[in-house]
């Protein structure tokens, strides 16, 4: 299935694309895309729904992030190889962890807020993991039972607050704005090989990232069983699995966002997300 949310910031609504790609309401059948809806038995109920029997969203109505009520947002850092290299690190020996505030999380399709201040506001596409049933000490062999499923994230990211700045990675991270999430929640079950999804992020139409989740150092269900030795991982919590080469801060010549840029990105079977970046007032 693909769950997402629509309606106004804040006042989002649950929704489902049908087989024809058609945003169905399902506000009539659940609350919203969040808590016990994303354990087995709460996906089980809306896949044994007729989509045809729901309302069609209008057309043009605005994508919120696909999961309501995040506790956490946990993020992994240099976890592609050839990503370390361009940030001049090092992989480390095990997944580098840190957090990004809730409050950065929006729609797909929101712009993008340049904070004041910033100087390099970078780009990040992700594979995003979303957890569906409360985990904790989990072993790596069952860590994909407790999924519900995979988003498409940017992890945006301000390289001089991240990097120049005393302190940890966290507040150049966490600005408002700084995590699009979707368009949609896909659920595990049609995700064939999470391990083996492309994923593109273009600049003004220019390519800038082109990998595949396959390059990953640590994968899907290393990062859930690891994380889950150290904190309870719950329905909803989303974990952002790290980003392939091709970010502004590993070039020559680093080339960071400014208002009136677009940014698309896409994975392969998770959707596309367009932001436009903009000043903050």
């Amino acid at each position: 299935m693909k769950l997402f949310r629509h309606g106004l910031m804040g006042a989002e609504k649950p929704g489902m694309l049908d087989d024809q790609g058609v945003m169905r309401d399902l506000s009539g059948k659940v609350s919203d895309i969040g808590g016990a809806v994303l354990g087995e038995a709460g996906l089980a109920e809306l896949a044994a729904i007729d989509p045809a029997s729901l309302p069609v969203v209008p057309e043009g109505s605005r994508l919120g992030a696909p999961v309501a009520g995040i506790g956490k947002m946990i993020c992994i850092g240099l976890n592609y190889a050839d990503h370390a290299a361009e940030s001049g690190a090092e992989v480390p020996p095990e997944p580098l962890i840190f957090m990004k505030a809730t409050s950065a999380i929006q729609g797909p399709n929101d712009p993008i807020v340049i904070p004041r201040g910033s100087e390099k506001t970078d780009w990040e596409i992700e594979l995003g993991i979303v957890i569906g049933t409360p985990a904790k000490y989990v072993s790596e062999e069952d860590a994909l039972d407790y999924v519900a499923g995979y988003v498409l994230a940017n992890d945006v990211s301000e390289r001089s607050f991240q990097t120049e700045r005393t302190g940890q990675w966290t507040k150049g991270k966490s600005c408002d704005s700084f995590g699009p999430l979707g368009p949609y929640l896909v659920t595990r079950d049609a995700v064939a090989d999470p391990q083996n999804l492309a994923m593109t992020l273009s600049v003004n139409g220019e390519v800038m990232q082109n990998g595949s989740t396959a390059t990953m150092v640590f994968g899907v269900a290393k990062l859930v069983s690891y994380l889950s030795q150290f904190m309870t991982l719950h329905p909803g919590d989303v974990i952002s699995t790290g980003t392939p080469p091709g970010v502004a801060m590993g070039m020559e010549t680093p080339r960071y966002l400014r208002p009136g840029d677009v940014v698309e990105l896409e994975i392969e079977g998770l959707g596309r997300q367009r932001a436009e970046l903009v000043a903050d007032t």
